[in-house]
């Protein structure tokens, strides 16, 4: 970790005692350091420009405009910062359009300092590979895209489309414990069967943990928890 430039910090929060806690935690996780703190859209836009930092760590809910609205500005902008959501929308729709405009990483308040670092880590762990990588394999595409918890791929199998699967992973997302195919057929409205295929598809492909859960018959259950 040392052989890599620290990664340089702004956190974006309006509640200052929230943007405190979030400066706090982030100086605690080794590699990472605070240069700014905004509590507006605005003022985050004029201290990217400012003093561009490496990562934005950015909430939704601003006083003069969304956070994501400040990440579309710094898209069509061409401003090259990373983006970790760290909010309260628990909405599908916004986690949608969060990856939509290429954020990283989502992390819904409140949650743990444990949580943030793996996060931060997982982070860290990509920004060191994405810098040393001159030329690409499909394999090193796949492990980048893997250490965000996203495919390097649009594509889906047979019988699996993209809509459901973004409502199965923002599920998974509000959930603070792993949970089943029923549960996460009941709170989607699915059937369970579609449900289980795709928490299996998330599994397969690294984004969601599998645990087993014995009952009083001894029968294993499956539960399914978000990576990262």
């Amino acid at each position: 970790m040392s052989d890599f430039p620290i990664v340089r910090t702004l956190v974006v929060d309006d509640d200052f005692m929230v943007a405190r806690v979030h400066r706090g935690y982030t100086e605690k996780v080794p590699g990472f350091a605070v240069v700014g703190v905004a509590h507006s859209g605005k003022s985050a836009l004029e201290l990217i420009r400012e003093i561009q930092p490496d990562l934005l760590l950015m909430d939704v809910y601003l006083p003069d405009m969304s956070g994501l609205e400040v990440v579309r500005t710094l898209r069509a902008q061409v401003l090259p910062v990373d983006v970790i959501m760290v909010t309260a929308a628990k909405d599908v729709e916004t986690l949608h359009e969060a990856i939509q405009v290429g954020v990283l990483h989502y992390i819904i308040k409140p949650f743990s300092f444990e949580r943030f670092e793996r996060t931060l880590d997982s982070y860290r762990r990509f920004r060191a590979k994405r810098q040393v990588a001159s030329t690409l394999r499909q394999e090193d595409v796949d492990q980048l895209f893997g250490l965000v918890g996203r495919s390097a791929s649009d594509e889906l199998p047979k019988g699996l489309n993209r809509p459901t699967l973004d409502r199965v992973v923002g599920h998974l997302a509000t959930t603070s414990h792993p949970v089943s195919a029923r549960d996460v057929a009941v709170g989607l409205g699915l059937s369970r069967a579609t449900a289980r295929r795709y928490l299996e598809f998330l599994q397969r492909r690294g984004q969601a943990t599998l645990n087993l859960r014995y009952g009083s018959a001894g029968r294993p259950e499956h539960r399914y928890g978000l990576v990262g």
